[in-house]
């Protein structure tokens, strides 16, 4: 296996590099009867496409999706989905001088000492350029989720040490994270956090942060004991990004401070359902999903490329400096938002699917 296909029954198959022709996912599981054009994807792509801003990278592509299959007259036929996405506006000349200095912070060493060979052209494969098929895929995931009364929404928590005030994540609106630039819905520390971002490159330089994504309309009952739990496959699906260096849901590491006293949320009777005084378990108890708001956060790191000498060696060992040239982001969280909001669609069209298959035709309840 080659590690290019995520999910079991909402399963989706990725290929393409940085700077190739363009990047291809397949979809398998969709059902038949779903109403999808390409215009159902544009805006999660436009959320993610480089050059929309003054403060993520110049690279300028339309990310442009065309559906090669699976949709006839304007609805899902049941069969796989392919969508391509051509790159237009690659510069492999921007990279010619790194091809035998590997990069600090990057695949570049790790790639080679898998494969013994490598595209050193944007990061190839290890590139997020990879990621805005996976945003297609999400798209698609969340108009099936939708049907359900699913929502799916991210938004940048914090960068550096600016933390946004956010009393309830579940009210969030994505008015609120698309009303400025770096998709805080905290206004005024947006202002911060974009100025901020705005100093660091100037200084050459890149900062890191945490974003939250939550899912509101999550039924309880999704999620596979033991090894598929909904936590562990939306935490190999956040982990699959590029940049996640942590993962963490509801009060997450909070809880090595805390008594099971005060942790634990008590069960109350909210109308003809059951729920949860508070949500300290981020909306999944035994690795199934509660009812609750399943809320997580991923930290993103800070851009590794820099256009500022850092110390390297070269595929012989070599001792030298590199400083990396092209387009960059300063922050990659505004840009990674939607790419979270897809995997976790993904991961919860995929448990869907399996809590139909399980409880579909014979449920008496």
């Amino acid at each position: 296996m080659a590690g290019n296909s995520f999910g079991q029954l909402f399963r989706i198959t990725t290929a393409g590099e940085s700077h190739g022709p363009g990047n291809v996912v397949i979809i398998d599981g969709v059902p038949p009867g779903l109403p999808l054009a390409v215009d159902d994807l544009l805006p999660d792509l436009a959320r993610r496409r480089p050059g929309q801003s003054k403060i993520v990278t110049a690279r300028d592509e339309k990310d442009a999706p065309e559906i090669l299959s699976g949709v006839f007259e304007g609805r899902t036929t049941g069969t796989s989905i392919a969508i391509l996405i051509r790159n237009e506006d690659q510069r492999s000349r921007d990279y010619s001088d790194i091809r035998d200095r590997y990069r600090p912070g990057h695949a570049d060493y790790t790639f080679d000492a898998k494969y013994g060979f490598r595209d050193y052209r944007g990061g190839g494969r290890s590139s997020a350029r990879e990621t805005n098929v996976r945003v297609a895929a999400g798209a698609v995931a969340k108009k099936l989720l939708a049907e359900l009364g699913v929502r799916v929404l991210g938004y940048v928590k914090q960068v550096g040490d600016l933390v946004a005030d956010i009393e309830d994540p579940a009210a969030v609106t994505l008015e609120q994270v698309e009303s400025n630039i770096v998709r805080c819905p905290d206004r005024a520390k947006a202002e911060k956090m974009i100025a901020l971002i705005e100093k660091l490159r100037g200084e050459k330089d890149s900062i890191g942060g945490i974003a939250e994504l939550v899912a509101t309309g999550v039924p309880a009952g999704w999620g596979e004991p033991v090894f598929d739990k909904l936590k562990a496959d939306l935490g190999k699906a956040l982990f699959s990004l590029p940049a996640v260096l942590g993962v963490e849901y509801g009060v997450g590491f909070a809880v090595a401070t805390a008594r099971g006293s005060e942790n634990n949320d008590p069960f109350v009777k909210d109308g003809d359902q059951i729920a949860t005084r508070g949500n300290r378990h981020g909306g999944m108890l035994g690795g199934i999903s509660s009812g609750m708001p399943i809320v997580l956060r991923c930290a993103i790191k800070p851009t590794s490329s820099l256009p500022q000498p850092q110390e390297t060696v070269d595929r012989s060992g070599k001792q030298t400096t590199i400083a990396t040239k092209g387009r960059h982001d300063p922050c990659l969280l505004p840009r990674f938002v939607p790419m979270g909001e897809a995997m976790v669609a993904i991961t919860l069209a995929d448990h869907w699917l399996r809590q139909r298959a399980q409880r579909g035709p014979i449920d008496r309840t």
